[in-house]
Order: structure tokens, then sequence, then C-alpha cells
């Protein structure tokens, strides 16, 4: 195992370069982070190119010996305590992280499955995670985002997603109406979420559909709503409870 002390290795400035959006882009890595995650990793078979230690770490045994055995398959970096907390992005980090290779470079569009799903600038990292998570436990594999929609290798979104980011193809898209245009001719319909509209997401056949989900301000824009062949809402089930107040006895409802 290689060990690293100076912030002024090239490998270390590599890996806290993943940090930018632009320079993962560029390099088609990312950096995840904790013992769960890296273990997720290893059982879905991604492209592991390093993995990082944090001496205190294997000192300390924080990584069980079964763990241990599996990350020696790869290649592995020691590093001291100041220089893992130099790379972490983590308030209390468990000591361990890895360079992972994105799942799909060329950004192609498997035509196959049934339903895809598109997101119009969704901005929030953790609302983004949740989205994927979701996506992922619904056995959707795709999903299109747009060029303003928050990147899905945010260290924030990644650890939202819980290991979902290993299991879905993310295809970035520099015009999703060009793109959405384009799948259309692949005899797909685009369906948007709109208050606009009685039909909720239960009124709908799911066969050859993209589903398209808007900014948590504005929603789906108005051109991709010109193109859209349906509109959908997610429908609020709420029931009316009545309380009484302990200082004042009135009845409140919620």
């Amino acid at each position: 195992m290689q060990r690293i002390t100076s912030k002024e290795n090239n490998f270390i400035k590599h890996v806290r370069k993943l940090r930018d959006k632009k320079y993962r882009d560029m390099n088609n890595l990312y950096v995840i982070e904790g013992i769960k995650l890296i273990t997720e990793a290893i059982q879905e078979e991604m492209n592991i190119k390093q993995i990082v230690l944090c001496d205190d770490c294997e000192k300390n045994e924080t990584i069980s010996k079964e763990m241990m055995y599996e990350i020696a398959k790869y290649e592995c970096i020691s590093v001291p305590e100041k220089i893992f907390k130099y790379l972490s992005e983590v308030q209390t980090p468990q000591g361990i992280l890895a360079v992972i290779e994105k799942i799909n470079k060329k950004n192609e569009i498997d035509y196959s499955q049934d339903i895809i799903i598109a997101l119009d600038d969704v901005q929030d990292p953790g609302n983004l995670g949740s989205i994927l998570r979701t996506i992922d436990s619904a056995g959707i594999t795709q999903v299109l985002v747009s060029k303003k929609t928050a990147d899905c290798y945010n260290s924030k979104v990644i650890r939202s997603t819980m290991g979902a980011i290993f299991r879905i193809n993310v295809i970035e898209c520099e015009n999703l109406e060009k793109t959405l245009k384009e799948i259309k001719k692949h005899k797909f319909k685009i369906v948007v979420s709109s208050l606009q509209t009685q039909n909720t997401i239960y009124d709908i056949s799911y066969d050859k559909k993209i589903i398209v989900i808007g900014n948590e301000a504005n929603g789906v824009e108005e051109e991709i709503q010109k193109i859209a062949d349906e509109k959908i809402k997610i429908p609020m089930i709420r029931q009316n409870r009545k309380f009484k107040c302990l200082c004042c006895n009135r009845n409140y409802y919620i």
C-alpha cells in the first residue's frame, strides 16, 4: 500500500480537484466516502480507481477485517489524518473514500426501457438524491438531467442516494427539450408534472413514457410543457384532524 504524507502530492491534488464538477466531467470520475457506500460500490462491481485510507482508521480497526480484505484487491493509498480531513467533505469522516469512474461515458440512451425519467432544472441536492433513490427503488435505470439540474455526482447528492447512484445511468443533456423531441421519434410519449390537470399518476399507463419532473419553484418549463403528450399531478392525501389546545381550550384543525 502506497503512503502519501504531503498535500502537494499530485494524487492528493487530483482527488481534491474532484470536488469541482468541471474536473469530474473532464476525468469522468467522482469521489464517494464512508464504509457503507464503498461496500455497496464493491458489491455493484463499480470501476473503483483508488481507495484512500486514513492511518488512524487502520490502527483503530474502524474497518472490519473482511472489508480490509476486499479493499486490498484495489489500488490503496494510506494518508495521515490531516491529509484525509483535507480530502474529506463530511464533518465526521469514517476514514475511507474512493475514486470511481462514472457509469456512462457516452451519454447513450437505452430505448428498450419502458420508462425514462427526465429532470428539468431540479436544484436542491437533497431533493435530487431522494429522486434518484426513488427511481432506483422503482427499478428504473436511467435518468436525463438538464444542464441546470444540480450535479448528480455532487458529494451531497451521492450521500443522499444511499448507493442508488451506482445503478442509475445519468445522461446529461445540453438541451433537454431537443433531447426529448429526439426520444419521441422512438415512439415514447412525454408526460410532465403539472397542477393544470385533473389527471394523477394513477390515471396513465407507463409503457414507453418519459416522465419529466420540474424545478422546485417553477415546475416544468413552458417549452417542454408544449411538447408534452400528457400532464399529471401527484395527489396529496391530507386528513383534517381536530385537536384541543391545552392552554386556551380551543379546537384547531391540521
